[in-house]
């Protein structure tokens, strides 16, 4: 099965490619996917799947039963843009001002829908079935993973059983194309983001002393504080950030303004010790503010969770990548402190969340995600939707 999983996948190489570029010319934003998730559709359309549309808004579902009963694997694609103005120069690069695949999804969606082209083929010898997801707004708060879980893509349907497995595959730039990389347990970070406001009286500039606190000082001494949190207050075992990346006062070079707000991001890999730290972040706030005689609040937005890889799943994926493309190109991932919202799948069922290398300095692809300039080596896509029908393949096979 696998040299035949490998020669499909390089005969729809082509066929991927253009959806890819397709994709990647007309990007689309969180929750306005539609002419991304009609390109899905008249994709999958021909291959005679059980097709969902409008799920979470603008989310794609397709499931495809095999020849036998068996359990249901879960793939996922995340197919929204960023909001960045395109720098590449290539022929398919952005046609919409503003907005850019600078994260992959366009690949993740042509590779999936290769993926279903491949399964399609191998239905008669597939002991289970296979419910492929295209999830809109994984880049936004709250992102789209929770909705099409509201509305029941990990739940039984129509004969179907709930899933009892599930997969999704990003790119990776700074990963040699070629490669495949997997990490078992914690891998990714959640992300909270932090919204604080200090309150003084304000004044002129050169007359501090006559103010009850100066705010921008406030701030600043916040800032400073607020690295206790991950100093003195996080466990040592657990990878934790905290930045403030903006700060706003409206002023001049001789006013002290009354209100100074800071905006920033905390990021845990343990989900105890992440809503632990709420508390530590809103204390430190308040009482540091106290202490200088101004006020403060804030505001943390919850995020999506840590990420956390299964360890039988992953071994699954660490195999069978093993065997797609050699044991010298899977590569052991380090833990990142990026977020993902495919997370809540994994909270609900067992899985793994793998990467795909896309990078190459030979061709100037070295640039990162979120990023102007960003693109793949497309040479990936040789690669990823075949080694996902063979991971789906060799899941089903081994439950039987």
């Amino acid at each position: 099965m696998l040299r035949e999983i490998q020669a499909l996948s390089e005969e729809i190489f082509p066929e991927v490619v253009r959806l890819r570029r397709i994709i990647h010319a007309n990007p689309e934003l969180a929750f306005e996917e539609y002419e991304t998730a009609r390109l899905v559709v008249e994709t999958l359309q021909p291959l005679g799947l059980e097709i969902q549309t409008g799920v979470a808004r603008t989310g794609v579902v397709a499931t495809l039963r095999g020849a036998e009963s068996g359990p249901t694997v879960l793939l996922r694609a995340d197919m929204d843009a960023l909001p960045i103005q395109e720098e590449n120069d290539f022929e398919f690069r952005s046609r919409n001002p503003g907005k850019m695949h600078a994260c992959g999804h366009d690949a993740h969606t042509a590779s999936l829908l290769g993926t279903a082209m491949i399964l399609s083929r191998l239905r008669d010898r597939l002991r289970g079935q296979v419910r492929m997801v295209f999830q809109p707004s994984e880049e936004k708060l709250p992102g789209g993973a929770q909705a099409m879980i509201r509305e029941g893509v990990l739940e039984a349907s129509d004969g179907v059983p709930a899933p009892a497995v599930v997969f999704a595959q990003h790119v990776q730039p700074d990963l040699p194309v070629g490669t495949i990389g997997v990490r078992s347990g914690m891998y990714m970070a959640s992300a909270d983001e932090l919204y604080i406001t200090v309150r003084a009286e304000g004044g002129h500039a050169a007359a501090p002393h006559r103010l009850a606190a100066d705010g921008v000082l406030v701030a600043a001494h916040i800032i400073v504080a607020l690295q206790s949190v991950v100093s003195r207050n996080a466990p040592p075992d657990v990878p934790t950030v905290l930045s403030i990346g903006r700060v706003l006062a409206e002023g001049a070079t001789n006013v002290l303004p009354p209100t100074v707000r800071m905006e920033g991001t905390f990021r845990a890999m343990d989900e105890e010790w992440r809503f632990q730290a709420h508390a530590h972040i809103r204390r430190v706030v308040e009482q540091t503010a106290r202490a200088f005689g101004a006020e403060a609040d804030v505001e943390i937005v919850v995020g999506y969770p840590a990420l956390y890889n299964h360890e039988e799943p992953t071994a699954l994926v660490r195999e069978a990548a093993r065997e797609y493309v050699g044991p010298e190109r899977v590569v052991e991932l380090e833990p990142w402190f990026a977020s993902e919202d495919f997370a809540y799948f994994l909270q609900q069922r067992p899985g793994c969340f793998y990467r795909i290398g896309t990078g190459n300095p030979e061709k100037g692809i070295v640039h990162g995600l979120h990023t102007p300039r960003f693109t793949i080596d497309e040479e990936a896509l040789r690669i990823a939707p075949g080694f996902m029908a063979y991971l789906t393949w060799r899941y089903l096979q081994s439950t039987a």
